[in-house]
């Protein structure tokens, strides 16, 4: 049985690179396809690329956002001042100090903070792209874990559902035939009292016939109201569901094409209804279906 995965998730790994310290972040949400956005600091640039590939080729669908941030060390291995930096800054302080007499003179924090001062050695780009793509195989592992958990649940919730509904449906199959045909016979009563009379009195048809067009119209009209078919389809669409759950994989847009059919064939029981347990169960029925689909928009 493969796993079924939700499009919620989150996720991070981190990394020490020769230029710093590495954090990956993945954050992903329900979409109905992958809506991929990469934020990344300058020096990462190049990676992005890659970063696009590898997660198009693992995530199907959802909204996921890859944030990658580089926290610089301030006493990285190798780093120091360079001179040549050093002496235009000094020329530079020079000629504003001669133009502006009584400046204030740089400060260290200004020396150091001044772009060239100080050289940090560069990383191998080869061995930093590695190092983003090793980090983004350990978030990616992490996020599956997290969203195939969450999956699982939302598993288990949509069988507890299938299980409600094919309960409300085996109690209207039950009663449905008891129930129609009472309404046939209060049918039966209310017309003979309406029209037997009446059309006795202006037709050459005797009593007992008319009682049989009667009952004959009334049967007519319980025909248009069984709803043993409906049932019948909406017993077959949980099913359906309960298949497509216990297959796995990537199920959600066949589980929402199911939810439509289950909501038809709720409508048209409500439509169909004879009696008010009919109708309650129609109600009953489309909670159960909207409460599904809202757990499905969830699923990849």
């Amino acid at each position: 049985m493969k796993p079924v995965s939700s499009m919620t998730g989150f996720a991070v790994a981190a990394r020490t690179t020769a230029i710093g310290s590495l954090t990956l972040e993945l954050k992903s949400v329900n979409s109905r396809f992958l809506d991929l956005s990469v934020r990344h600091p300058d020096e990462l640039r190049s990676v992005e690329p890659a970063l696009r590939e590898v997660i198009a080729a693992r995530v199907n669908r959802g909204k996921m956002e890859c944030r990658l941030a580089l926290a610089r060390s301030g006493g990285e291995a190798g780093s120091g001042l360079n001179p040549d930096a050093l002496e235009r800054l000094k020329a530079l302080a020079a000629e504003i100090e001669s133009a502006v007499p009584g400046v204030a003179k740089l400060g260290v924090a200004d020396v150091l903070a001044w772009p060239g001062v100080v050289e940090v050695p560069a990383a191998d780009p080869e061995a930093l792209r590695q190092t983003v793509l090793d980090a983004l195989e350990e978030a990616l592992q992490a996020l599956a874990a997290s969203r195939q958990r969450e999956g699982a649940a939302l598993r288990e919730v949509l069988r507890g559902h299938c299980d409600a509904i094919d309960a409300i449906a085996a109690q209207a199959r039950a009663r449905a035939p008891e129930l129609l045909a009472a309404v046939e016979r209060k049918l039966v009563e209310r017309l003979e009292q309406a029209l037997g009379k009446t059309l006795a009195d202006a037709s050459t048809l005797s009593r007992e016939e008319i009682s049989d067009r009667i009952r004959q119209e009334v049967t007519l009209y319980g025909m248009k109201m069984d709803v043993d078919e409906e049932i019948k389809r909406l017993t077959t669409h949980v099913g359906e569901v309960r298949r497509v759950l216990e297959n796995g994989g990537p199920v959600g847009r066949r589980l929402d094409f199911l939810m439509q059919e289950l909501n038809r064939e709720a409508n048209t029981l409500g439509s169909k209804a004879a009696a008010i347990e009919m109708t309650n169960a129609s109600v009953e029925l489309k909670l159960l279906i909207e409460q599904m689909r809202e757990q499905i928009q969830n699923l990849e």
